[in-house]
C-alpha cells in the first residue's frame, strides 16, 4: 500500500474515534463553538485530503457534511439530535468507503448522492426536519459484496 494512502488511513480513522466523541458532546451541548469548532475542523481536514490524494467520492461526503456543519457554525441551522443523526450518517459512510480502501487501495463503485441530498436545506428530511432520518438503504452506502474485475460477486 502506497505510504500516503496508509498514513492518510491511520490519521482519518483517528480523527473518527475523536469525531463519534465529539458530536455525542456536541449533540448535549449544541450551542458549544468550542466543540463544533473542533468537529468542522477535523472534517474539513478529511475533505481537504481526499482531494489531494484523488479520492473523490469521499471527499464528496466529506463535503456535503462540512458544510452543514458550516451551517450550524455559522447559526444558518440548528444542532438538533435530528441533525447529529444525519452528521453521523456521514462519517457512517465515510467509514464504509475507508474500509473498502484499505481492503482494495481504491474507493469502492456507488452512489452517495441521496445521502448528501438529504444535507440540502430543501430536502424534507433534512437536519432540521420532522421525521427519523435513519434510512438503512442510506446507512448500508457500500455494497458488502463488491464486484470483482470480471463483474462477478465476491465473498
Amino acid at each position: 500500500m502506497d505510504d500516503l494512502l496508509s498514513e492518510f488511513l491511520t490519521e482519518t480513522s483517528e480523527s473518527l474515534s475523536v469525531l463519534d466523541i465529539a458530536l455525542v458532546n456536541l449533540e448535549q451541548n449544541p450551542n458549544d463553538p468550542q466543540i463544533l469548532g473542533n468537529i468542522f475542523r477535523l472534517v474539513h481536514t478529511i475533505k481537504g485530503t481526499c482531494g489531494f490524494l484523488g479520492l473523490p467520492r469521499l471527499e464528496h461526503v466529506a463535503h456535503a457534511g462540512e458544510n452543514v456543519l458550516g451551517k450550524f457554525r455559522d447559526g444558518e441551522l440548528e444542532v438538533t439530535p435530528v441533525a447529529v443523526t444525519l452528521i453521523l450518517q456521514s462519517i457512517d459512510r465515510i467509514k464504509l468507503i475507508l474500509g473498502h480502501l484499505e481492503k482494495n487501495e481504491c474507493e469502492p463503485e456507488g452512489s452517495d448522492d441521496e445521502l448528501i441530498r438529504r444535507r440540502r436545506p430543501d430536502h424534507p428530511r433534512q437536519c432540521g426536519a420532522a421525521g427519523k432520518p435513519d434510512d438503512p438503504g442510506v446507512r448500508a452506502g457500500v455494497d458488502p459484496q463488491p464486484a470483482a474485475a470480471d463483474g462477478s460477486r465476491q465473498g
